[in-house]
């Protein structure tokens, strides 16, 4: 069982026989849907969990009750994985009431009927004591919902963080943190950069001694490590020196090309290089990828006088993210009217700070002499760059 402290409790579930999560992510370990309880002279439910595991969820509150009934729900956002039980704690519990801010309560019909339902609607920095322990309120507007706000409770000084600091995997799995949570954050969160600061200045301000995420393992040690990986990502700065090579390729002459190129910056000295087939491999990693390095190759073939799709997917992800401040070289492909390299420029030309590097190494089919020789001098480029 999660121990927080010995008020607080972990009432979540994992999630293990899922197979995307939010309709799109690979997630092979699983998920896990947190939910907390404080209990005092009035306790406080913290987030319900998805319908997926409601009964087991119930199951693991009435446990916690052991008899007594909860005086609040805290909402921190409505989606459904985590809101989705709002609607079973309410059969189960009518005289709860519902703590939320005003923009959670102009949402809530969208989901529930809860005319009627008695509420209380959190202000930035307002309180609300349950006894010993008191819940204090700010509001973290698209991180990554409208509605978000996070709370902290003063006395154990606990951090409940809604989303931030989330990652995929059930809390069985034994993994490191990083690689799951940067996967997460700019898949889910990524857009929203500005929000992220905004809601790290906040945190700032408070003694953390415990943050309680809505997914993933709760953080005790080292708390500056994972707020210090927040605020390199919200910023979009590069997290690693090293390059990555997307490649979209339709006979394999591409791909070719992509890992010859890979092969040369190793032998330059370059440390980090990492290397995706966007036609099989998981876009949630490529997209993780392409944030974390400081530099990024694109290897297209051109297609239907335009770029070949799994490359443009790729781009579309990127700007939906807020791709930017990153250094660029390309490799197009083409038979007869090479296109994918133009494409390629024009999503480019769409995003934040992006220097694209020169020249552009042009393939007529296959790989050949002179082209090793133009992909050697674009790797000496990348390498310098």
């Amino acid at each position: 069982m999660v121990k927080i402290t010995n008020n607080i409790k972990y009432i979540g579930v994992d999630d293990k026989d899922i197979d995307l999560f939010e309709g799109q992510y690979e997630v092979p370990n699983g998920i896990s849907y947190n939910s907390y309880i404080i209990l005092d002279e009035k306790i406080a439910i913290m987030d319900t969990v998805d319908m997926r595991r409601s009964e087991e969820w119930l199951s693991n509150l009435q446990r916690e009750l052991n008899g007594r009934k909860p005086d609040y729900l805290v909402i921190s956002h409505l989606e459904p994985d985590h809101g989705g039980t709002i609607g079973k704690l309410l059969q189960a519990y009518p005289d709860i009431t519902l703590v939320g801010n005003a923009k959670t309560f102009s949402m809530l019909p969208n989901f529930f009927d809860v005319e009627g339902q008695e509420k209380l609607e959190a202000a930035e920095a307002g309180t609300l004591s349950l006894g010993e322990h008191t819940l204090q309120f700010f509001m973290a507007p698209m991180v990554h919902w409208p509605e978000v706000m996070v709370t902290y409770e003063q006395k154990e000084k606990v951090l409940f963080s809604a989303d931030g600091f989330g990652k995929f995997g059930a809390l069985d799995t034994e993994e490191e943190w990083t690689c799951e949570a940067r996967r997460y954050y700019f898949n889910i969160v990524g857009k929203y950069g500005a929000p992220v600061q905004a809601l790290l200045k906040k945190a700032a301000a408070l003694d953390i001694a415990v943050i309680c995420p809505l997914h993933g393992p709760i953080l005790k040690e080292n708390l500056g490590f994972y707020i210090d990986k927040y605020n390199t990502w919200s910023s979009y700065q590069p997290e690693d020196k090293g390059v990555f090579i997307a490649y979209a390729s339709i006979h394999g002459n591409t791909a070719g090309a992509a890992h010859f190129l890979q092969e040369q910056l190793l032998q330059l000295g370059e440390e980090k290089v990492a290397i995706t087939d966007l036609a099989r491999d998981d876009m949630a990693e490529a997209v993780e990828d392409a944030f974390r390095y400081d530099r990024i190759v694109l290897a297209a073939s051109s297609y239907d006088a335009g770029l070949f799709p799994p490359m443009e997917d790729f781009l579309l992800h990127l700007k939906a993210k807020m791709y930017q401040k990153r250094t660029v070289a390309l490799v197009e492909n083409g038979s007869w009217a090479p296109s994918a390299a133009k494409k390629m420029r024009e999503y480019l030309e769409s995003m934040k700070e992006i220097t694209v590097l020169e020249p552009v190494v042009t393939i007529r089919s296959t790989v050949k002499k002179e082209t090793k020789e133009q992909l050697q001098a674009l790797a000496e480029t990348i390498r310098q760059a």
